[in-house]
């Protein structure tokens, strides 16, 4: 006997990869396959901080990305009717050198860990540059609205605590791709979900998602980029009582360009471990950390919060 649909109610890890390149898809993160009671509106605000450190070559490409990115999304969600829904997610960004430098170097130096470079370099300074086919530049701090994404859900199965749900969704191109706070295109993306309960007597809940995204080419990246992209996510949730939750997460995507560089030419892998706090039977809060499982193929880490308002 799992966790019961009157308990539950939870969701996966809100996660980003947020690398400044991978970062401009639209790929969404994970979510219940679950649909509200109809005319229930939910409210999530996310934010997370990731610090980014790579230099590389091979051939005639080089990359660095030296820096901070911070994100906040505020995420709507409506139950237009029986498992039916439309969700609404509008992100701002600000990339910047940052302040988590000395942390990380300390961290790295407690534990006699490499640091890939990072302490050879100025910290808390920004630089993302990439030449090769294409060529770009960020050096100045820059901010503003990110790309926002509408997304349609369909829950076709239910049983008892089990959810399979499909959504289809559009990223529009608000952002500022000089900025990179956009790609400059928008993208569209199907993504097939799932959420139910552990088959055994334990107070576990999986969710996990599969999809496909058609980006729209970037003039950042516009001679390597790969506009066909997969991307996978499993989590799972063990309650501890009825107000906690201890949850692992794992998120994968294809590589955004073809390139020989790991960054931008490898398949990205991050593990992400978090908490879920239920604040009131409405109200939760979460805390998690992201950590790059296939190296730089996304930041170094991303420390993340959400508060989430479910009526």
């Amino acid at each position: 006997m799992g966790v019961g649909p009157a308990v539950h109610a939870q969701e996966p890890l809100y996660v980003k990869n947020l690398s400044p390149v991978a970062g401009l898809l639209g790929l969404p993160s994970q979510r219940d396959a679950g649909i509200g009671p109809v005319g229930r509106v939910s409210v999530a605000a996310h934010t997370s901080i990731a610090s980014h450190y790579i230099s590389e070559r091979s051939g005639d490409e080089s990359l660095a990305f030296d820096g901070e990115t911070l994100r906040v999304a505020l995420e709507l969600r409506y139950a237009l009717a029986t498992d039916w829904d439309l969700q609404l997610e509008l992100p701002w960004l600000d990339h910047s050198g940052g302040s988590l430098d000395s942390l990380i170097d300390n961290w790295h130096e407690l534990w006699g860990m490499s640091d890939g470079g990072r302490s050879d370099v100025p910290r808390d300074a920004l630089d993302y540059s990439y030449q090769g086919a294409d060529s770009f530049t960020l050096r100045d701090d820059s901010s503003g609205l990110g790309d926002a994404t509408l997304a349609l859900s369909y829950r076709f199965y239910q049983q008892e605590a089990t959810s399979v749900a499909l959504a289809l969704g559009y990223k529009f191109a608000t952002g500022d791709e000089q900025d990179f706070t956009g790609s400059g295109a928008a993208d569209a993306f199907l993504t097939l979900r799932f959420s139910g309960d552990h088959l055994a007597d334990l107070p576990l809940r999986w969710h996990g998602q599969l999809g496909y995204l058609r980006a729209g080419r970037s003039d950042l990246v516009s001679e390597v980029q790969q506009r066909d992209i997969w991307y996978a996510g499993l989590s799972l949730d063990w309650q501890l009582g009825s107000a906690w939750s201890l949850i692992g997460q794992v998120d994968a995507h294809a590589a955004p360009a073809d390139s020989a560089i790991t960054a931008l030419g490898d398949e990205a892998i991050m593990l992400t471990v978090g908490g879920r706090w239920k604040i009131t039977p409405r109200w939760s809060m979460e805390l998690s950390v992201i950590e790059d499982v296939q190296v730089e193929t996304a930041p170094d880490v991303t420390f993340q919060a959400s508060v989430r308002y479910r009526p």
